[in-house]
């Protein structure tokens, strides 16, 4: 027999939910537009095991809870109440009288919407009922493994993409409008979104979180955004949350000190604090924060139609004593500085998303040297699937921002990379961290005149779509945006009218439709023997060239990152036959200067880096170009035809 507690909860639920078993707690903890005992209403229940009292205020009882005192369920710490006559848009919040006396005002952390910021309140909100249209995209994730296929994410923040004034934000049906056809149009694969959970100070961009189950109402209702998801998959494009699980605010609203007593984020405040962020971290040892916190990740996915997580300072939640002082620091049972309970609480997040979702995109934001992060579980890994390349990110980014007489001797930052390509699954992130607090944007950071900056920006470009590894692209840095990443306003659209970045604009996108039509640049990604060095060693000229490997074909790749240019640069390939420059980053319609563009080139028999074959080509300073081999007729046919409408 079923055990019910007041008003059709089950016992059941809420044992799992104590357990730290609950994958979808959300079904029954918050507020549920219901009918009880032959009355339409909303039922009510909050976590607050160390409270004297719960009541439910809102404007339905001009916020006085002498009325509406809810009911302790046993032991589970659950209180619930269910108001008849009440339904969606209900704005309420939870009065909490703790152990002491002392009273409270607290948002509801499960509430699936919440007042405009600077109110607090939360709001009553129905999520079922939308018309998903998206049934063949779902049903079809399966035959597009992330690994095997290409993965394009556009990093967008919603709140400054575009504006229509000063805090009139876009709302998620809008960037339904115009956000969605954009990526399309550019090539991407996937849209990764900045956080959209509610959250109370803009410039934290909403990565300090009030409302976990919140889509922010900044941006328009939960409804609007299952719509803005349903219309990128029709337009065939993934949509990834940027997700925060290692830490929350302190507003008074949110989850702190929740009943008077810290239960979301424990009692050891060493543990607790975050001072880099002035925030809290959450207590993993906790099982309802666990039950709280892997539900709200399948709630994104199965509510909102997500396509996967990129979970936010893994490194941090990882390591005891990263971004803190001395005095906070503590240590593991077994001495260590690593965060067990952190670590446990990972493996089996991405256990139950798996479970679940098996194609979810799991990607983790994770600066440190932890090994095996992409590794299964069963495995002794963390059962992420993906893994940001920060050492990447960092070497090449200081190696552009030299200027290129200099970069004869920092060759290694360049090459280094391919020392550990292939020991996880990476992203190449070019990330808004990139491009923040006066670390200048992508095109600023390049030395060199303003054509220089241009130059450098579409070789780096080049390097990275051609590197083993999956792409993140921030907004704006598509475009060669001049200025940093700027929160409060929108992006610079204006400098699309001027020639450079308009070029560059072009470039990007003719960057993402080769490397979604070639399958080489992503079929064999996580295979080191798809990868092989033409010249690795090359300083003195600062020229790198390598092979990129299909299950077929393959391609050549020759970067020039000096300001000399070679009118017979000589360069080994490994099979003889025709070679065809696919893509010229100096061609004339990007920025450059060459006129003659897309050529072909048939192979001598002429040894060079170690080949029986090479080929002889003009390398302008400063340049990236990419060839396919066409000896073999490997070319695939979208991308023949896209090379031909180029000529």
């Amino acid at each position: 027999m079923i055990q019910t507690a007041p008003y059709g909860l089950l016992m059941s639920d809420l044992y799992l939910f104590n357990k730290g078993s609950s994958h979808h707690s959300y079904r029954f903890m918050g507020a549920h537009v219901m009918d009880w005992d032959g009355k339409d209403g909303v039922r009510f229940a909050v976590w607050a095991p160390h409270a004297r009292e719960v009541r439910l205020v809102g404007q339905h009882n001009n916020w006085d809870g002498s009325g509406s005192l809810m009911e302790r369920v046993s032991s589970t710490g659950v209180w619930v109440l269910f108001v008849p006559g009440l339904g969606e848009g209900a704005i309420y919040k939870y009065e909490i009288v703790t152990s002491t006396g002392q009273r409270l005002l607290k948002a509801d952390p499960y509430a699936f919407l919440a007042e405009r910021r600077p109110q607090t309140a939360s709001v009553v909100s129905d999520l079922y009922g939308f018309p998903w249209r998206d049934k063949k995209w779902m049903d079809s994730r399966h035959k597009r493994p992330a690994y095997s296929n290409p993965l394009m994410l556009y990093e967008v923040h919603a709140g400054s993409w575009q504006l229509k004034g000063e805090e009139n934000f876009l709302t998620y049906e809008e960037l339904a409008d115009q956000l969605v056809p954009y990526v399309a149009k550019m090539g991407y694969t996937h849209i990764e979104l900045m956080p959209i959970n509610e959250h109370p100070f803009d410039q934290s961009w909403g990565y300090q979180i009030t409302g976990y189950y919140a889509p922010s109402s900044r941006y328009g209702k939960p409804k609007q955004l299952m719509k803005f998801i349903d219309r990128c998959h029709a337009y065939g494009i993934g949509v990834i949350l940027d997700w925060v699980p290692g830490h929350f605010c302190k507003d008074e609203h949110g989850l702190r000190r929740f009943d008077g007593t810290p239960i979301f984020e424990g009692n050891d405040e060493r543990l607790a604090e975050k001072p880099l962020w002035g925030t809290l971290a959450f207590d993993f040892k906790r099982n309802e924060v666990i039950s709280f916190l892997i539900s709200n990740a399948i709630y994104w996915m199965e509510m909102f139609h997500f396509d996967g997580l990129r979970i936010d300072a893994v490194a941090s939640m990882i390591n005891l004593h990263m971004d803190k002082p001395p005095e906070l620091f503590t240590w593991n049972e077994y001495g260590g500085t690593d965060n067990l309970d952190a670590l446990r609480f990972m493996k089996r997040l991405n256990e139950t998303v798996f479970h679940y979702y098996p194609d979810a995109l799991m990607i983790a934001e994770d600066s440190s040297a932890w090994p095996a992060v992409t590794s299964p579980t069963y495995l002794g890994g963390l059962g992420f699937n993906f893994k940001w390349n920060m050492g990447w990110m960092n070497d090449v980014l200081k190696y552009m921002s030299m200027d290129p007489a200099d970069r004869s001797h920092h060759h290694h930052l360049l090459t280094f990379s391919l020392l550990y390509a292939f020991s996880e699954n990476y992203v190449l992130p070019f990330s808004h961290d990139e491009v923040v607090h006066g670390k200048r944007s992508l095109l600023n950071k390049m030395p060199g005149t303003y054509e220089e900056k241009f130059a450098q920006l579409r070789l780096l470009y080049g390097y990275w779509i051609a590197h083993p590894g999956k792409k993140l692209l921030f907004m704006g840095s598509e475009w060669g945006q001049f200025d940093e990443w700027k929160d409060r306003e929108p992006l610079d659209w204006m400098l699309l009218d001027y020639d450079l970045h308009g070029k560059m604009h072009g470039y990007v996108k003719a960057l993402n439709q080769v490397y979604t039509h070639e399958p080489s640049l992503w079929e064999r990604d996580q295979d080191a023997y798809a990868f092989q060095w033409i010249d690795v060693n090359n300083a003195e000229q600062s020229i790198i060239s390598f092979i990129r490997y299909g299950k077929q074909g393959f391609t050549v790749t020759v970067a020039n990152f000096s300001r000399n240019g070679y009118t017979h640069y000589r360069l080994g390939v490994p099979q003889p036959g025709c070679y065809r420059m696919i893509l010229n980053s100096n061609e004339v319609q990007f920025g450059g200067s060459d006129s003659q563009c897309l050529q072909k080139h048939d192979s001598e028999k002429v040894s060079w880096h170690g080949y029986n074959q090479s080929i002889s080509i003009n390398l302008p300073p400063l340049s990236f170009q990419l060839y396919s081999f066409a000896g073999g007729d490997h070319i695939k046919k979208g991308l023949v035809s896209w090379v031909e409408k180029r000529k």
